[in-house]
């Protein structure tokens, strides 16, 4: 007799909590609000159908547990508005980022970031730097020169693939399972079947793909913070991971000195979504960090 081995997955997010929407700076968010304690906001990551839920979503009742968890739609994301942007991109994100903060009574806050999302709070840090306790950034590229230049693709591997997957025939459930298990997971046996659809139904947003289509560059343009990171004050912890796809750990070392408390963690066995892959671990090695940020 045979016996199909069970398929091993990570935890699946789950349904979304109900949403809530604050108007700032000109532009309408949507957010989560969960928990109760230190006030935490999530910033998701920029790949197609990407959302504050689809990237925490495995991880948030873990934090929600002793803290309150903003978990943040950016612009141009999940049920946000989907305005245009003119200028410095990070800049431009940063601001609002700032407003919404304003809107949502919230004075400073600790922030747990991937990708796109940490180089907006990096950017935060900078730029309005009493609003930020300490930073978690993960698989984010604030700076584009240096050491480690040219970086894959010119630093332009995660826009390229957005490219890809909403050119052709548009986008399809199996694309966006070859982009996630290419770039974002280590191990694809391991996606849960609820995030692959959470990320595809997403994507297909009319809003979404109105500015994929767009010829110029509704996002904004492209910034290198270099400058920036050496006026970033707040403790902040890189989680990379082992395998990332887009930057190896050679990376964020940089980046850990860069700033004035730069802090590094490699995960193994993940590569672009630690907080999907493996968000007990995950939970683990940032809610001990955040712990430690008072306690020089």
């Amino acid at each position: 007799m045979t016996v199909t081995p069970h398929r091993l997955t990570s935890p699946a997010a789950g349904p979304m909590p109900a949403g809530r929407y604050a108007d700032a700076g000109g532009v309408r968010y949507h957010y989560l609000d969960l928990g109760h304690g230190p006030d935490t906001i999530f910033l998701h990551g920029g790949g197609p159908g990407c959302t504050g839920w689809s990237d925490f979503g495995p991880v948030a009742p873990l934090f929600a547990r002793d803290r309150r968890c903003l978990i943040v739609d950016i612009l141009q994301y999940g049920k946000s508005e989907k305005c245009r942007i003119s200028g410095p991109m990070w800049d431009f994100h940063a601001a609002k980022t700032n407003a919404l903060m304003d809107a949502l009574g919230v004075q400073k806050a600790d922030f747990i970031c991937n990708s796109w999302g940490g180089t907006i709070a990096l950017c935060l840090a900078a730029t309005y730097p009493d609003r930020v306790r300490s930073l978690v950034i993960t698989g984010s590229m604030p700076v584009f020169y240096g050491p480690l230049a040219p970086l894959p693709e010119n630093g332009h591997r995660g826009r390229n693939a957005r490219d890809v997957y909403y050119g052709g025939e548009g986008p399809t459930r199996e694309k966006m399972r070859s982009l996630i298990t290419r770039l974002e997971w280590y191990d694809a046996d391991r996606l849960p079947d609820e995030t692959l659809e959470m990320r595809w139904r997403q994507s297909l947003d009319p809003g979404e793909r109105e500015l994929a289509a767009m010829s110029d560059s509704p996002r904004g343009d492209w910034q290198d913070l270099t400058a920036e990171l050496g006026r970033v004050e707040a403790p902040a912890l890189f989680m990379w991971g082992r395998e990332d796809a887009f930057l190896t750990p050679d990376y964020p070392m940089m980046l850990a000195r860069m700033v004035k408390n730069g802090n590094l963690h490699v995960m193994d066995h993940v590569s672009h979504h630690l907080q999907e892959e493996r968000p007990a671990a995950y939970h683990a090695i940032v809610d001990g960090f955040l712990r430690s940020v008072d306690h020089p």
